[in-house]
């Protein structure tokens, strides 16, 4: 892994109107809706149905500069399906080829180990990774927030972009610049992922909830973990979660722990994880003071993102499926009142895995809370896990829903996911169950 040092402009034209008819109706009291949450007015931009911009270096005029990024496009790209986008910052002295091509680790490590999640998910993700200025991200007068803005823009226009999918994601100053974008652009950014993060790039107005997932070493000596939990805080506050003080491992326990607030506003969750071992660093590995590509941070932010539902594929499958309920109604019997469905991922490597898990209720009667048993492999434990409470760490194991994913629509889904340690066999669950019900593999 490499050595990683110490440490919007115009919005998508469909969004506005959709913001501007919003006042209207408001200034006129046509209505008392409560706000939906972030990304609910999801709308595809004007890249979609064109041929798309091309995987490599692209350079834009900014703020009077020349500025550049790298683009990655799904392989198997479709001009007419909206794409999540995310954007890898680059940590200081690194550079937006770092990101991309994962150093000595290359693919493996690409914008974090998010890239080789994505391509399994099989769903296609956008990736970009920006060059800041002096490899680093000062942000003096918002300059590299208008510079996100710019390139923002110009993917929207030449990529069919879902505009309620949009994260950030980076390390040292690559995640105050991502902390920055949480606080500047809440109507742009989904979500951020801080890795060891400080407030390095500003934070401007920062009032607006955006869901947020901070990762911070308690031994790191660049950007003590102080820095991390105060970022934390803005958003646990923004984002209406109940306060705490988040358990955090033992000095010399070579673990971590990751925490999900509860309490916080639907659409907005917050999630903290503490590790002892690496200090300043993305990739730390339980059990040693090490880092590599195998560490428990990427599955941990790639469940955290992908647990956000496009609003766009919502909003046009519901339409769908309502225009066609009429005619296919006599000749389809509806869905039973039960059902379920689990797909599952298994990533070992010498004794250690991390397992994720996407539930989905196929029944035609909606989930409120739901319980998953499964039985691990002889020799398996969990050590921490995300999106679910687990109980026990072996044997049959019971997960449980958390705050924000405990609802379940008809066709509705959530992923969960853990780590662990094996002592041979890194395979995964036979069956599970939701709710008393065996699930179908998915």
């Amino acid at each position: 892994m490499v050595k990683r040092g110490a440490v919007m402009g115009p919005v998508a034209l469909a969004m506005l109107l959709v913001a501007l008819i919003s006042a209207l109706v408001a200034s006129q009291g046509l209505g008392s809706a409560a706000a939906a949450p972030l990304g609910a007015q999801a709308a595809t931009t004007a890249g979609c149905g064109k041929a798309p911009l091309a995987s490599g270096t692209h350079t834009i005029q900014s703020g009077g500069q020349t500025r550049s990024y790298i683009l990655r496009v799904p392989a198997n790209y479709d001009m007419n399906h909206p794409y999540r986008l995310i954007f890898g910052l680059h940590w200081r002295g690194g550079t937006m080829n770092d990101v991309d091509s994962g150093g000595t680790d290359g693919y493996n490590w690409s914008y974090y180990g998010l890239r080789k999640l994505a391509d399994a998910d099989g769903n296609g993700t956008i990736f970009v990774a920006p060059q800041g200025n002096g490899n680093g991200w000062a942000n003096p007068n918002n300059q590299d927030v208008n510079f996100i803005d710019d390139v923002l823009s110009q993917l929207e226009s030449g990529l069919c972009v879902d505009t309620s999918l949009v994260f950030s994601g980076g390390f040292s100053y690559g995640a105050a610049m991502s902390y920055a974008l949480a606080c500047a652009r809440p109507n742009e950014f989904r979500a951020v992922a801080v890795y060891s993060g400080a407030n390095l790039s500003g934070c401007s107005p920062g009032t607006q909830p955006v869901g947020y997932i901070g990762l911070h070493g308690l031994r790191d000596d660049v950007l003590p973990i102080a820095n991390g939990r105060s970022l934390r805080d803005t958003f646990v506050r923004n984002n209406g979660c109940t306060p705490q003080n988040p358990p955090e491992p033992a000095q010399g326990s070579l673990t971590h722990i990751v925490t999900a607030y509860s309490g916080c506003k639907p659409g907005y969750p917050v999630t903290w994880a503490a590790f002892d071992g690496a200090g300043h660093d993305p990739g730390p590995i339980d059990g040693c003071t090490c880092d590599g590509w195998h560490t428990w941070t990427s599955g941990v932010v790639w469940n955290f993102f992908t647990q956000f539902q496009s609003s766009t594929s919502s909003s046009s499958s519901s339409s769908s499926s309502s225009s066609s309920s009429s005619s296919s109604s006599s000749s389809s019997p509806p869905p039973p009142p039960g059902g379920c469905k689990v797909a599952d991922a298994v990533n070992g490597w010498n004794t250690g895995l991390t397992e994720s898990i996407t539930i989905t209720n196929t029944s035609s009667n909606a989930i409120s809370n739901w319980s998953l048993v499964f039985t691990l492999r002889p020799g398996q434990t969990i050590t921490s896990g995300w999106n679910a409470n687990y109980s026990p760490n072996s044997g049959q194991v019971t997960a449980t829903n958390v705050s924000y994913n405990g609802s379940l629509p008809p066709g509705g889904s959530t992923t969960i996911g853990f780590q662990g340690t094996h002592t041979g066999d890194a395979g995964a669950p036979a069956s599970f169950s939701l709710n008393g019900q065996t699930c179908s593999a998915g």
